[in-house]
């Protein structure tokens, strides 16, 4: 159970914050395409002498990081997504840092995550999914004030989940004080979605030290896991082991899984009908 302690768990947080991406996926619900999925187009974006051109799917997460403060961020890719850095590049044309490292094994995003330890094991780290796009635009800004002010381990971003969505569903208190996750349940009364997150180096550590034994036995033997370890299931351990957990709830907020062939269709829909003004605007799917 997590601890009831009211001292801070890491009282002092690092100001360095790294953005990290997991972009190891193949796009199994979307295949076949043309191109990685995090470079799908939705939408439009103004450039300065150009007017309106095409915007894919993930560079709405970089922008919320950007908004954020946030200048490096690292993509982990799958073998063979050279696009996504020939595409981005270095990042100067958002104004950001980007590195591109590969992942080592496909056991699940904490395995993906973790490829990144040695770069950003003292920074702070604002993990998002370059497949879903969410509002409110301002999420990492406030999870990371709130992360500061309440010197807490993790601090998720949840929206309302709606009719038919699946993925991290979360048991909260009136505090924020995060109970329990569930990842994609078959049946749940829960409410709120987790679709974005900060965290501190403490969980950093706590991450890699969840997977390095599987790591050590699949080099050492080949020895592979029966499934992959969802992300949520590292944070309903570091819970268990006394780590603290927070969530704020968006109301107002919005996710949609771009990844699923019916989702993303809905997004070139919405994104369609803003051609003449291609500022973000408000996700209302």
């Amino acid at each position: 159970m997590a601890s009831t302690d009211s001292t801070p768990s890491t009282p002092n947080l690092p100001d360095e914050v790294i953005g990290l991406i997991p972009a190891g996926g193949r796009a199994t619900r979307l295949a076949p395409l043309p191109m990685s999925k995090e470079l799908y187009p939705v939408g439009f974006q103004a450039l300065p002498g150009k007017g309106s051109r095409p915007k894919v799917v993930g560079q709405y997460l970089l922008e919320r990081m950007q908004l954020a403060g946030i200048r490096k961020v690292f993509f982990i890719l799958r073998s063979g997504k050279w696009d996504i850095p020939s595409y981005f590049g270095n990042g100067s044309q958002l104004s950001l840092d980007l590195g591109y490292l590969i992942m080592g094994t496909p056991f699940g995003v904490p395995y993906t995550l973790d490829q990144a330890y040695p770069f950003v094991k003292n920074a702070r780290i604002a993990l998002g999914f370059p497949d879903i796009l969410f509002s409110p635009q301002e999420m990492f800004q406030q999870l990371l004030e709130h992360q500061t002010e309440t010197k807490a381990d993790v601090v998720l971003g949840m929206v309302p989940a709606q009719p038919g969505q699946i993925g991290g569903m979360v048991d909260f208190d009136q505090t924020g004080r995060v109970r329990q996750i569930l990842e994609k349940p078959k049946e749940t009364d829960l409410t709120h979605i987790w679709c974005a997150a900060v965290w501190a180096p403490s969980f950093t550590q706590f991450l890699h030290e969840q997977v390095a034994p599987v790591l050590e036995a699949y080099a050492a033997t080949g020895a592979e896991p029966e499934k992959e370890l969802p992300i949520g299931d590292v944070i309903e351990g570091a819970i268990a082991a006394g780590l603290k957990v927070q969530a704020i709830p968006f109301p107002d907020g919005e996710f949609l899984d771009v990844g699923i062939a019916q989702n993303l269709a809905k997004a070139i829909q919405h994104f369609a009908q803003h051609v003449s003004d291609p500022a973000d605007p408000p996700l209302r799917f």
